[in-house]
């Protein structure tokens, strides 16, 4: 039914562009168009249906096939596009964090060198601080050893002293062959004394 009605809207028209085709058979250029068409056995009403179902198809697979299609397609490259500025961004990201990481790594080097340069430093005086205390021992001791032997020496000295002077004593009470009373006996250590502190 509807190929009909649409022949018979194409019809009316048709027919009065071959009453107006026929007027013009004799005029210059419609004149060839309108003998081409008879020549090849053109029909106005048929190229008139073509054209509408062309239209109608057109419309048809714009609004079911190439609309969709279109849409499709500038969805995927605005996907594409924010895929390529992602990778953009995280290609940025990455420089950065590669500058951080570099900067980082840097300040974790210097920082421990200066820690091993402290420790360096403090192993250093610790080592002179000991071997300090150690000369001063050293020396302490060796100052207290001196003293005693100089203390030890001058007891020795004043034994040995006392030592003789008894036996000088002795023997010059058996020279004298007496008797010697305290008074005597002490004046004359005291005498020997004198002169061994002399020599």
């Amino acid at each position: 039914m509807l190929p009909s009605l649409i022949l018979a809207a194409v019809e009316a028209p048709v027919a009065a562009a071959q009453a107006a085709h026929a007027a013009a058979v004799d005029t210059g250029l419609a004149g060839t168009f309108g003998a081409l068409a008879d020549k090849f056995g053109l029909e106005w009403r048929y190229v008139v249906v073509q054209i509408i179902s062309f239209l109608i198809l057109f419309a048809v697979l714009y609004w079911k096939a190439i609309r969709p299609t279109v849409a499709a397609m500038e969805e995927r490259t605005q996907k594409i596009d924010a895929g390529l500025k992602y990778a953009e961004e995280m290609k940025a990201q990455l420089a950065a964090t590669q500058v951080q990481t570099e900067v980082a790594l840097k300040e974790a080097q210097q920082k421990a060198q200066a820690i091993v340069a402290e420790a360096q430093k403090a192993a250093k005086e610790f080592a002179d601080k000991q071997q300090k205390e150690a000369v001063e021992r050293t020396a302490a001791l060796l100052a207290k050893a001196q003293e005693a032997i100089g203390l030890e020496k001058k007891k020795m000295l004043a034994e040995a002293r006392t030592e003789i002077a008894r036996l000088v004593v002795a023997t010059t009470e058996r020279v004298l062959a007496k008797k010697l009373n305290d008074a005597d006996r002490a004046a004359y250590n005291e005498s020997a004394g004198r002169e061994l502190s002399g020599v």
